[in-house]
């Protein structure tokens, strides 16, 4: 089973894509504010790692991003 979930907000540069699951990061943008302790993504990666899927996101500067979920179904 897979989830994604897209926007067309500012979108990360490749640095920020390789941070973005870190504990407490929180991608910095003069240009754009947003509140947070930068844990969600990391906990929801870690929630989905622990079941054995995966977790990530593809994303453009300045043209947005995708994150995605992908679970395995065990039947």
């Amino acid at each position: 089973m897979s989830v994604s979930v897209k926007d067309f907000e500012i979108g990360l540069s490749d640095h920020q894509k390789d941070r973005i699951f870190e504990r407490f990061y929180r991608v910095d943008d003069k240009n754009y504010a947003a509140s947070g302790l930068g844990i969600g993504l990391y906990i929801s990666a870690e929630i989905i790692k622990a079941h054995q899927g995966k977790f990530g996101v593809d994303s453009k500067l300045h043209e947005g991003s995708t994150f995605f979920f992908i679970l395995p179904i065990n039947g």
